[in-house]
């Protein structure tokens, strides 16, 4: 929580459920992130936000930016982005797409399958392009299945075919998982780049960049280390790996970008229970897994929760409880396994803030679920 989003609520009292993103914090986190780590170039992630207000601050910053989808290339194009800083980096895209993005001079593009490869070399001709491979997410809250990348092996075959095909093989990506807390996870994906980096030199395929995903963390519920933590390991990791022959370093955040810069504030809808003899009690808010907190799914992302107003100054101790949505949904259910406390004193119509909720919520949003809106974002 910022002075600059207490105070956009207190004077504005949107109605709720809605998101407030500090601008500010953004700018600051990638600027951090610079400062750590100065020789990667950084693609933001924009499925974690794609407010036009938040490419727009990161555009001003020098950020390049990481799209995954022909939506997303134009949304970055129509603030301004240069189609040259722009990753159009998923894996599954129809040909037309690609077509399109490269005709609007987007230059860079990821695969990890054949077919998607001659997709690539239709639709792209001399286009770059790198393969992702698939890594352990061993670590990750919210990790990552096995839809994206490829066996390493398998990459290989690919890289060398793409330059048969008349594309610039230019790197290698993998992903360890959003949200991952612990730093040493980049390491084996690391170890097994450069492998592959040596085996495709000595057939004349000389890759230059590696990609090294997202995945530092946001600050939810469980304390994370430090981001210098995670910079500090995966150059150490580099060096281990690929010695004086460093690659072009690219990294694609999303979360620990955006994440802490958001406050969502709902409004509690209802207080029960399920059993007299049930000493949890279930509390309903106006913002649920349709509408904003689709990362409860198995509960993955615990976010932090604040008291605010009235429900903040009243006393009295806590008591268990279920969250849930508002939603006419039993799968709708925020968090009943893991334990949350919240004041006797609750009641129906008190806000709840929820913390660290700058990614990940508005994006996933669905169009009107039960007829509850969107949630409203306000960036500051």
């Amino acid at each position: 929580m910022t002075t600059k989003i207490e105070r956009f609520l207190a004077e504005r009292r949107p109605a709720t459920p809605c998101l407030v993103v500090d601008l500010d914090v953004v700018a600051e986190a990638y600027r951090e992130l610079k400062r750590l780590l100065p020789e990667a170039k950084v693609f933001y992630a924009v499925k974690a936000n794609p407010e036009p207000a938040v490419v727009d601050r990161l555009l001003r910053q020098g950020c390049g930016f990481d799209t995954a989808s022909l939506g997303e290339v134009d949304l970055c194009l129509a603030r301004g982005a240069r189609a040259t800083h722009l990753s159009f980096g998923n894996t599954i895209k129809k040909e037309r797409d690609i077509a399109l993005a490269y005709a609007r001079g987007v230059r860079l593009f990821a695969f990890d399958s054949e077919a998607e490869l001659d997709k690539l070399a239709r639709a792209a001709p001399g286009a770059q392009v790198f393969c992702r491979i698939l890594v352990d997410c061993q670590g990750a809250e919210w990790p990552l299945s096995r839809k994206f990348g490829c066996a390493p092996e398998m990459a290989v075959s690919l890289l060398r075919r793409a330059n048969e095909l008349g594309l610039d093989s230019y790197g290698i990506s993998f992903h360890v998982g959003s949200q991952q807390t612990d730093p040493r996870q980049w390491d084996p994906a690391v170890k097994q780049a450069a492998r592959m980096f040596s085996v495709l030199a000595e057939v004349g395929v000389n890759l230059r960049m590696l990609n090294v995903g997202g995945g530092f963390p946001a600050r939810y519920v469980s304390e994370v280390p430090e981001l210098a933590n995670y910079v500090t390991a995966l150059r150490a990791s580099l060096i281990r790996h690929f010695g004086n022959a460093l690659p072009e370093l690219v990294v694609e955040p999303g979360r620990s970008l955006v994440a802490d810069a958001g406050v969502i504030e709902s409004e509690v809808v209802l207080i029960s229970r399920k059993d007299d003899k049930d000493a949890r009690r279930w509390v309903y808010l106006d913002v649920g897994k349709f509408n904003g907190l689709a990362e409860t799914m198995d509960e993955s992302i615990k976010y932090r929760l604040r008291l605010t107003g009235e429900a903040a100054d009243r006393r009295g101790g806590g008591g268990p409880v279920v969250l849930a949505g508002p939603t006419c949904d039993s799968a709708d259910i925020l968090y009943e396994k893991t334990s949350y406390t919240l004041p006797l004193s609750l009641r129906i119509g008190d806000k709840v803030q929820i913390l660290s909720a700058g990614a990940y919520t508005a994006s996933y949003a669905s169009v009107g679920f039960n007829g509850f809106a969107p949630i409203q974002t306000y960036c500051i």
